[in-house]
């Protein structure tokens, strides 16, 4: 059993004043394989204390004093890349070749990122009036990140912060806080000042909540469920923070007629599936054109049965488990909803794969004629459930892929890129991938609607953690 109840506070691991012991459980065999303490209010100010005495030094540290920490982090956590693997694995159930090739990589990619876009960015410019305009850190920065992609989610938000000048404090996820207090020792061994980073440990209705209604803290940045940024926002206005968010998505896979089905309609399938579907922009609403539609739907079957399920500590391109019992109930609800509203299923259903009676394992699903207002058209799974849904012209794809309350991403596949750029010009979503282009390191991140407000990333990700401020000279 791992122990890890301290806190990383003003540079030094410190015990929690008002914490409580939290077992993390191995999802895969549903045992507990740490335990740490989680951490309320007092544990909070003393945090936010600590990064308040920081800010004032290190806001005015040169960006190549900044940049040349970020690059000493990059080479830790390349030396160091290794332990985040496996420690990600065992918290999420991660299959351990999708943790080396991504999970683990995003470290290495937006950090990158944001050195190349920090070497970029004018701190200091002048207007074609005259004036001078500086961009300047906006304070002790709040930083809340969730489970399913947690170290993709604390480098988007601790690296731009720090870039930035700003000091923060992190909450990452109490189902997955071991990477994060490996990144804390990797933040301290690269030399940042004391009380620059800090990391606090807790629940989202104690610590998170206390983050973000104190007052002392400047901005919040959250990640995780539409539900709780609402709550995020509500405890962060009565002192008028900044706040941005990166919440759920329903995104919109549109497949015309005309694009290569036998790669794309696979592809889409595994992408939906990655991170057993654990993926906020993960394209969970395949829109199939009416005349090829029985052809993507023996596609579609295929590919899902032979996506294999296992254990997560083996190498393969398999999915591994849920995260939590949590989230295996809400899963198989929805799959069951799905099926009580008359969806098709073509693969998989409720239950765990055959075989597997320990470990959170969902039996990936795939459902046909599915329209848009059953609930597993509307609602974020946040599982390996891909829903069919088809349309009959142009006109009516863009507006069944509009008809959600999200906007985070959206995909189209098409042989027509006139096409495709005109329909993804249409789309309200934050990013569009065309036949299967990717998100790229150092471009921004973030949606339309209840998906959230702000951009991660590159130089949008840095320039949220800095305000405006004009010099007007004589």
């Amino acid at each position: 059993m791992i122990t890890k109840r301290d806190f990383y506070i003003d540079g030094q691991w410190t015990g929690p004043l008002s914490g409580r012991d939290w077992q993390v459980i191995n999802p895969a065999t549903e045992e507990p394989v740490a335990v740490i303490s989680l951490g309320g209010a007092e544990d909070i100010d003393r945090a936010v204390a600590a990064a308040k005495a920081a800010f004032d030094s290190w806001s005015r540290t040169t960006p190549a004093h900044r940049l040349a920490l970020l690059e000493k982090l990059l080479e830790i956590y390349r030396r160091r890349y290794d332990e985040m693997v496996q420690t990600i694995t065992l918290e999420l159930g991660a299959p351990v070749t999708m943790c080396h090739d991504q999970q683990a990589d995003v470290g290495v990619g937006h950090l990158q990122g944001f050195i190349d876009a920090m070497k970029a960015l004018e701190w200091e410019e002048t207007l074609p009036n005259g004036d001078t305009l500086v961009r300047e850190p906006i304070g002790v920065c709040g930083l809340i990140t969730p489970w399913n992609w947690p170290i993709n989610q604390i480098a988007l938000k601790v690296i731009p912060a720090l870039a930035a000048g700003c000091t923060c404090v992190l909450k990452p996820s109490e189902f997955t806080p071991l990477n994060a207090l490996l990144y804390a020792e990797m933040i301290d061994e690269a030399g940042f000042p004391p009380g620059v980073f800090n990391l606090v440990n807790g629940d989202g209705v104690n610590a998170g909540a206390a983050l973000s209604r104190h007052p002392d803290i400047a901005m919040m940045s959250f990640t995780g469920s539409t539900r709780a940024g609402t709550a995020v926002s509500i405890d962060a206005a009565p002192t008028v923070k900044r706040v941005t968010l990166e919440l759920g998505g329903k995104s919109p896979n549109i497949v015309f007629a005309d694009a290569d089905l036998d790669e794309r309609v696979p592809a889409s399938v595994a992408e939906c599936f990655n991170n057993s579907g654990q993926s906020c922009d993960a394209p969970t609403r395949l829109l199939v054109e009416a005349s090829v539609y029985d052809r993507v739907v023996e596609l579609a079957k295929a590919a899902g049965e032979a996506q294999a399920v296992g254990d997560p500590t083996k190498p393969g391109d398999h999915i591994g488990p849920l995260v939590s019992d949590v989230q295996f109930g809400r899963v198989q609800a929805l799959i069951e909803a799905g099926v009580a509203e008359g969806a098709r299923v073509l693969v998989g259903g409720p239950g765990r794969p055959e075989g597997m009676n320990r470990g959170y394992y969902v039996r990936p699903t795939i459902f046909a004629d599915v329209n848009n207002q059953m609930r597993i058209a509307r609602e974020e799974v946040f599982g390996p459930v891909l829903a069919l849904i088809p349309f009959t012209d142009e006109e009516q794809a863009i507006a069944i892929a509009n008809d959600t309350p999200y906007g985070l991403a959206a995909y189209v596949q098409t042989g027509d890129m006139a096409r495709a750029q005109r329909v993804a010009r249409r789309l309200r979503a934050g990013m569009v991938h065309i036949n299967g282009g990717p998100h790229r390191y150092g471009s921004p991140f973030g949606g339309y609607k209840m998906s959230g407000n702000g951009r991660e990333g590159g130089r949008f990700g840095i320039e949220d953690y800095l305000e405006i401020k004009t010099v007007h000279l004589p």
